[in-house]
């Protein structure tokens, strides 16, 4: 063979695979560039998960306490368990062993496991409120089981749990919604604040979470912890709550479905604010099993429902409105009378006194004290109910109070406009007979009740006020002549202190209370009927408002007894007890009612 022979075909050769080795190197370097430029942000973020890992530090609650600085709510420790996926060798043996200490099936951690899945080394929450054999039980077992760990958090706990459930309200578990709208502060496992004050001042209470940065190997285990971000915790609130008067109040209701609101009418602060019957807002914190929520929600009692908010027909307390309507507008002098022989007849229909033999002759001061319908359907008669509706409003009737707290009714303070909107039927002047003594379409909770009566012992209304470092909201003087604002005043202490008052079972020796008793009935009755022989859930509605000291009021207090009965009987006893607790006075057993 000739030098030289093959020599075109090896360059050839060499050339081609030349070529083959700067289209590797280009592919390389532009994979090179692929990697290092243009995606190299990506892959550095990648690359420093699969070493860093970010823990999130929950942030302390804020507590709240009373007025006298005694704390209602606190954060207690509780313990998680959190399984870390990427440190189990095998994960049915991880979850048997943890079902196993727990006493829980291995389907049901299974289940909870899929439900707060993460991400590779992200850990699960796998069970919460461990005790302490349980904690002890997987700390043993550290080493042989890496993939728990047993955290540390806080349950919210309500020192008070029954007396303040409606007032403070209650934690619950964040919902699809709760991340929809504050993804950026919130997390699928915490718990928000639901009602009542915790709903109420949520954002102050929840603080900011921190967020603490640890260095791990491939396998999870921990290497370096870095500098934390602190956790921030939520802000404290003073309430203007008085503890003594409402377990006092609690105690009152006890065994009865009713409320009591107690306020200062001069700047509004709610002293007093109970719902019975009550329920222990701390189980929602805990959580609720599906059983315990149904048992719950359709307990007929309504536990779970604020009666201070809820509204009812007034019945006699809002006599003293009434009273200065028609005086405001003129259609009687404090010395306009009527007899009252028991029952009178207006437009066709025959209208019942709650006094069966009547309360003969009455003038304004005397039907106030009596509390005698005849004489207030007759001033409804001369009234109208546009007059009525408009000094109703004046006294916050018919609106929100504008207390921090969700679902508060507005109330109703019909009219004949309201009539024709709602109804799409005219205001029939037999209509208004009722509303004169609190009955029929007029609806009132406790709560605007108190600020009724708040507007009529001070002389102006005032916005309730739960927590202390917020402004008072006061209104302009109520546009009544002072006369007859003392005028009807002067009735109302008689309804306490006078012998025939039918508010004197509230009467306290040294104590000026003045008051208003209230009825109202549930179904419509053609005869006198006692309430004791009427089925316990068609037995009238107990009302008593009053406020004192008469000539200084400082405390109102609002007692409602769903199907009480008489307001004198049974809710006047209650705010004479709450009374004496809040000045401290004590007198003998309350007078009897003839």
């Amino acid at each position: 063979m000739k030098i030289g022979q093959h020599r075109e075909h090896l360059v050839r050769r060499v050339g081609l695979l030349a070529g083959l080795v700067r289209i590797v190197l280009l592919l390389i370097a532009l994979s090179y560039w692929w990697t290092q430029i243009a995606q190299g942000e990506q892959f550095r973020e990648l690359a420093e998960n699969n070493r860093l890992r970010r823990i999130s530090l929950e942030a302390p609650r804020g507590l709240i306490y009373d007025r006298h600085g005694r704390q209602l709510v606190e954060n207690v420790p509780s313990y998680t368990l959190l399984l870390d996926r990427s440190l189990s060798r095998d994960l049915d043996a991880s979850l048997a062993f943890a079902a196993g200490v727990l006493e829980l099936d291995v389907a049901d951690l299974r289940r909870r496991l899929e439900e707060n899945r993460g991400g590779k080394f992200q850990q699960t929450r796998l069970a919460t409120h461990l005790d302490l054999v349980e904690v002890a039980r997987f700390r043993v077992e550290q080493l042989e089981h890496p993939e728990f760990e047993v955290a540390a958090e806080h349950l919210r706990l309500n020192r008070h749990a029954h007396y303040t459930a409606h007032l403070m309200g209650y934690l619950g578990r964040v919902t699809k919604k709760d991340l929809a709208t504050q993804e950026s502060v919130v997390r699928r496992d915490d718990l928000l604040g639901r009602q009542g004050v915790e709903g109420r001042y949520e954002d102050h209470l929840r603080g900011e979470r921190g967020e603490q940065l640890v260095v791990v190997d491939s396998r999870g285990r921990l290497i370096e912890k870095l500098d934390p971000a602190l956790a921030h915790a939520g802000g404290n609130l003073r309430l203007t709550l008085d503890l003594d008067l409402q377990q006092e109040a609690a105690r009152l209701l006890e065994g009865q479905a009713g409320a009591v609101v107690a306020l200062d009418p001069r700047q509004g602060d709610v002293l007093a604010l109970y719902s019975s019957p009550s329920f222990d807002p701390n189980a929602f914190a805990r959580g609720l099993t599906p059983e315990e929520w149904r048992a719950l929600s359709e307990d007929p009692r309504r536990p779970l429902q604020n009666r201070t908010l809820q509204t009812h027909a007034p019945g006699s307390v809002f006599k003293m409105v009434m009273a200065l309507a028609a005086l405001e507008r003129g259609v009687i002098t404090p010395e306009s009378g009527v007899y009252c022989n028991g029952s009178t007849r207006l437009y066709n229909h025959r209208r019942r006194c709650w006094q069966s033999r009547g309360h003969g002759f009455e003038n304004l001061e005397r039907a106030l004290r009596d509390s005698c319908d005849v004489y207030f359907y007759h001033l409804g008669q001369k009234l109208g109910i546009e007059p009525i509706a408009h000094y109703a409003r004046l006294f916050g009737l018919g609106r929100p109070t504008g207390i921090a707290l969700e679902d508060e009714k507005p109330g109703l303070v019909p009219d004949a406009e309201w009539s024709e909107r709602v109804r799409g039927t005219r205001w029939y002047p037999g209509e208004t007979i009722s509303v004169a003594i609190g009955q029929g379409p007029i609806l009132v909770s406790p709560l605007q009740a108190a600020v009724m009566t708040g507007a009529l012992a001070v002389g102006y209304v005032v916005e309730p006020r739960l927590v202390l470092d917020e402004p008072v909201r006061r209104g302009e003087p109520l546009p009544i002549s002072p006369e007859h604002l003392d005028l009807v005043r002067t009735a109302l202490w008689k309804v306490v202190n006078d012998s025939q008052g039918t508010g004197r079972p509230a009467r306290i020796a040294g104590l000026d209370v003045a008051g208003k008793t209230g009825t109202a009935q549930v179904v419509r009755q053609e005869t006198w009927t006692k309430n004791e022989e009427l089925p316990p859930e068609l037995r009238d509605h107990a009302w008593f408002v009053a406020y004192a000291p008469a000539g200084d009021p400082r405390l109102v207090v609002v007692v409602f007894v769903e199907h009480g009965g008489g307001g004198s009987r049974v809710a006047a006893p209650i705010a004479r007890e709450l009374f004496e607790t809040y000045f401290g006075r004590r007198t003998p057993e309350p007078v009897p009612v003839s």
